[in-house]
């Protein structure tokens, strides 16, 4: 039997184990009507008012985001990152992975992003809150921070805009933590979100569907080691350049980009 054959019976006996289940959940995400459930509204709502609240918090994350080649196989890309946030205007975060090795710096003045490997840097001067900074580095540098859509004080509204179903899908654990799994929809994307239970409802994991892309790509996050009152180093949020690190300019993205 070639290494193919053996693969794709693996492959098959796997499936036909969870089929049974997968078949369960998916039958009830489908019967679910347009509209969002009023718990999972309230769900997503208490969440993103509980991190809005935290003066300060720090969380690492694991990603793994997926290219679709042009003959359709897709890619995985995995990313590890560290992120500290001060409210109102502070944050650092620090991105490992197959794709980037960069820190993300934001003092409440200036945004700065170092990359090590090429001990190269750019640095301009920033708006005054996290949000305000976060709206400038996406619109104007083509640069995401990471889960910066659950650092925002209305995070919310921003996930809730032009959701068109959004339902409880059940109980689920991530990482050892009991969980409520909410699944949202939107004309072009979905985006599914697994809740902490309980007093501190935090955020475990989020995966968003690309659903006007070719392949229909998928981006995952896990959020693991939540600290809301952390230690933070004097100075965590201001870069002060290598000796031996170059100062270049950040590439603007052009309108037809």
């Amino acid at each position: 039997m070639s290494n193919a054959s053996r693969f794709s019976r693996s492959l098959v006996a796997a499936l036909l184990l969870t089929l049974a289940g997968w078949l369960g959940w998916a039958v009830a995400a489908q019967a679910q009507p347009p509209g969002v459930e009023p718990q999972a509204d309230r769900l997503l709502r208490k969440m993103t008012d509980y991190i809005g609240g935290l003066k300060q918090f720090s969380v690492d994350t694991r990603s793994t985001i997926e290219v679709v080649t042009p003959s359709g196989q897709k890619l995985q890309f995995d990313n590890g990152a560290a992120l500290s946030v001060q409210r109102p205007n502070k944050l650092f975060a620090k991105r490992r992975g197959d794709l980037t090795d960069q820190v993300f710096y934001y003092d409440g003045k200036t945004l700065s992003l170092y990359n090590p490997n090429e001990k190269v840097y750019a640095t301009v001067p920033a708006p005054g809150t996290i949000e305000a900074m976060l709206d400038f580095a996406r619109d104007s540098l083509d640069l995401v921070a990471p889960a910066s859509d659950l650092v925002y004080r209305n995070a919310y509204e921003i996930l809730i805009e032009d959701v068109t179903v959004g339902f409880v899908v059940g109980k689920a654990v991530i990482d050892g933590v009991r969980c409520d799994h909410l699944a949202f929809r939107k004309p072009d994307v979905d985006f599914q979100i697994w809740i902490q239970e309980g007093a501190t409802p935090l955020p475990r994991k989020f995966v968003i569907t690309s659903k006007r892309v070719a392949g229909v790509p998928e981006f995952g996050m896990v959020l693991t080691n939540w600290n809301g009152a952390p230690k933070l180093a004097e100075g965590v949020f201001s870069f002060k350049a290598p000796k031996d690190a170059k100062s270049i300019e950040f590439i603007r993205p052009t309108a037809a980009k």
